[in-house]
């Protein structure tokens, strides 16, 4: 078991749930990104997504895009990600999950990249252009570095494809609750904590909900059914203020600890 699973299987020991925060890199800049990185692990995130800015995502809603596009301005590329990965592992042992578009881990090179970011302290991959069929050139390479290769599943995947998927992923199962892209509004809770009772039912592995998830209300009820919810339009939000609002540290913190808050037992 890696350290992404074992996290969150812990978690729920405490009879919690799992906060996963995203955070977009170099957003408003790098220096900033790290700070952004240590205050939410102060704030109770069990584990933080650092984004790779992309120029063409296809998961990611307006939000996200634009705070990309905040990045790619200062030229943040893959490289100084995980150098800023490097940096964070001085100061904190929060698991740390990179979320990168095929194009910039090619661009580097797929052994460079996965020998880097081992060594760096990278734990897991979220790669939402890379299905399981299409990742026979990352699946071993991700092993040998110990690092966890994490899939979208949908409400549209059917249980025969779902069997792909939990066989080449690891660490948790990442349920999209929603057909859309990242910030769509969320609807029909009562539906989506079903199928992700379902989902568990075919996996011993945690299941995480990710998207549409913008509020404490929404975390508790996700997390009602699902061993964790990861946060990241919300929070994208409030950095991309930092330009006008000195304060926007303290606010997004306050923020993640009402998240956090939302997925302990009541009482």
């Amino acid at each position: 078991m890696g350290r992404i699973e074992a996290t969150l299987k812990n978690v729920l020991l405490m009879r919690e749930k799992s906060l996963i925060a995203y955070v977009m890199a170099g957003d408003p800049t790098l220096a900033a990104t790290e700070e952004i990185v240590l205050e939410v692990d102060r704030a109770g995130a069990d584990l933080i997504e650092i984004g790779v800015p992309f120029s063409d995502p296809i998961a990611d809603g307006p939000t996200i895009q634009k705070a990309a596009d905040r990045a790619l301005k200062y030229n943040v590329s893959l490289r100084d990600i995980l150098a800023l990965v490097a940096n964070l592992r001085k100061q904190t042992k929060v698991p740390l999950i990179l979320m990168s578009y095929c194009n910039p881990i090619f661009a580097y090179g797929l052994p460079e990249f996965f020998k880097e970011a081992r060594r760096v302290g990278v734990n897991a991959l979220i790669v939402p252009d890379l299905p399981p069929e299409e990742a026979g050139g990352f699946l071993p390479l991700a092993r040998r570095e110990l690092i966890d290769m994490i899939f979208l599943v949908a409400p549209t995947t059917p249980d025969e494809r779902l069997k792909k998927i939990l066989k080449a992923g690891s660490g948790f199962v990442y349920y999209v609750p929603l057909t859309g892209v990242t910030g769509s509004k969320l609807s029909g809770k009562a539906e989506i904590c079903e199928r992700i009772t379902h989902l568990k039912t075919h996996t011993d592995r945690p299941v995480v909900a990710g998207f549409g998830i913008a509020s404490p209300e929404d975390a508790k009820d996700l997390g009602q059914a699902a061993d964790g919810v990861i946060v990241g339009s919300a929070l994208v939000k409030i950095i991309g203020t930092a330009a006008e609002n000195p304060n926007y540290l303290s606010d997004l913190s306050a923020f993640v600890a009402s998240l956090k808050g939302a997925l302990k037992p009541a009482g």
